[in-house]
């Protein structure tokens, strides 16, 4: 087999292949034999028809075109190896000559990694925020904590912003009620929001008894974003009593003995989380510095691919949570043109550095063994909340899913390389240190050091 590349931009590459005949007969036997079990031919058994009489009968041509079926995948694949071609999306395939006894010859036009001439990532630099624990952030954890040995008490004033108050609402549209938007019983707290507008201003005032109408809007079901009038009748208002933060209530609601333990534990929790944050911003931040060192042509088709998935994905979202895309444009104040172009933004920024941390990954030659696929496929479980034979089934009936799990270790390995190249200091001039950094948010000489459970 003889082929060429032309390359039409640096996205978009064109084949041209050429197979000798010889090299089809392998494909015409298999063809011969798939027809032979397909047709019945009086004096012969089903699978048992000699390829002479399958041309007298069926016709050469028809063995021809099973044939060509057969080794169109194999040789446009055999051809993308030869010339190191990674294709992005499927080919556009012409068989420009194909006759009985002589050479195949097809055309394949292909969306293909562009090649990318690597920038040095030796000696980037970024900066990232401090990581800063204040008292405020450790009394409120506390405070989270107290809440949850909190009780509510019933109060005859009129409701405020922290209180619980059990309501019913109903939803009417034209003096009509509207089925199913009616809740009977329901506690909430005024203030906490995730309901629908209009409610939590409703609410404070509001004595039990109190009964008030506002306009709205539904945020969920069928009628999502359906202009209503919501009527909402308060039963109860009530107060929440924390309990008083002193040792007695420490060593009931923990594992330590006095506030002064408790606090240092919650401000070393929160700090491994801020390091957490901190170690995301800097793998943000080195990854932008050598991205804007490099110019990386994108495939049109596989942008807008892209974009359409990752718009589909967004308002399925706002769906989930109740929300339209309107509501959601009028919440942040932005127009649609701003959001679409947000959006090709952050589409063409992911593809980018897609393309860029695959070309440093093979580069480096960096390959993923099948421990590390299947540590990282049980996290994978995990964070989707699924059960892992679940996930695996649905790996086993989808086998490409494995493929982009593989990719993503390869890109983490790549992403690992260059912030290992990079410096990266907070805004006081510290150097952040990112090696050996634990998913938990410690340092793997720190949980080593950890004694060992009795």
């Amino acid at each position: 087999m003889k082929s060429a590349v032309e390359t039409l931009s640096p996205t978009r590459a064109k084949l041209t292949v050429e197979v000798p005949f010889e090299e089809l007969k392998p494909s015409l036997d298999a063809a011969y034999k798939k027809i032979a079990k397909q047709v019945n031919i009086p004096g012969f058994r089903r699978g048992k028809v000699p390829p002479q009489i399958i041309d007298r009968q069926v016709g050469r041509g028809a063995v021809l075109d099973q044939a060509l079926n057969d080794v169109l995948p194999s040789k446009y694949a055999e051809a993308l190896q030869e010339n190191d071609l990674e294709p992005l999306a499927q080919p556009e395939i012409e068989v420009t000559k194909f006759e009985d006894n002589a050479a195949l010859e097809f055309t394949a036009e292909v969306d293909v990694k562009p090649v990318i001439e690597l920038p040095s990532y030796e000696g980037i630099t970024a900066q990232v925020d401090d990581i800063e624990i204040s008292d405020a952030d450790v009394e409120e954890q506390i405070n989270f904590l107290r809440e949850r040995f909190g009780v509510l008490k019933d109060v005859e004033r009129p409701a405020a912003d922290g209180d619980f108050v059990v309501i019913d609402l109903k939803a009417t549209q034209d003096g009509g009620e509207v089925e199913g938007a009616d809740v009977t019983g329901m506690s909430y707290q005024v203030g906490k929001g995730g309901m629908i507008d209009g409610l939590d201003e409703a609410l404070v005032g509001m004595k039990a008894g109190d009964e008030k109408t506002f306009k709205s809007q539904l945020v969920g079901g069928d009628m999502v974003g359906l202009d209503v009038d919501v009527t909402v009748v308060v039963s109860q208002v009530q107060e929440q009593e924390l309990p008083a933060y002193d040792e007695e209530f420490v060593q009931m609601a923990s594992e330590f003995d006095t506030t002064a333990e408790l606090e240092a534990d919650v401000r070393e929790r929160l700090g491994r989380g801020k390091r957490l944050e901190q170690a995301a911003e800097a793998r943000d931040a080195v990854l932008k510095e050598l991205l804007e060192k490099v110019d990386i042509p994108l495939p049109d088709t596989m942008v807008e691919n892209e974009l359409t998935a990752m718009r589909q994905n967004f308002e399925q979202q706002l769906a989930w949570s109740g929300m339209t895309l309107d509501k959601y444009l009028e919440t942040e104040n932005q127009t649609v043109e701003e959001f679409e172009a947000d959006l090709e933004r952050r589409t063409r920024e992911s593809l980018s550095a897609q393309f860029l941390l695959d070309a440093i990954a093979k580069k480096e030659s960096f390959e993923v063994g099948q421990d590390e696929l299947q540590s990282h496929l049980l996290r994978r479980a995990q964070q989707s909340g699924q059960d892992p034979q679940q996930f695996f089934a649905h790996l086993g009936e989808h086998p490409h899913h494995i493929n982009e799990y593989v990719g993503e270790i390869i890109r983490g390995k790549a992403l690992a390389k260059v912030i290992e190249s990079a410096t990266v200091t907070d805004q006081s001039g510290n150097t952040v240190v990112l090696k050996d950094l634990m998913a938990d948010g410690s340092f793997k000489d720190e949980a080593a050091e950890e004694p060992a459970e009795a």
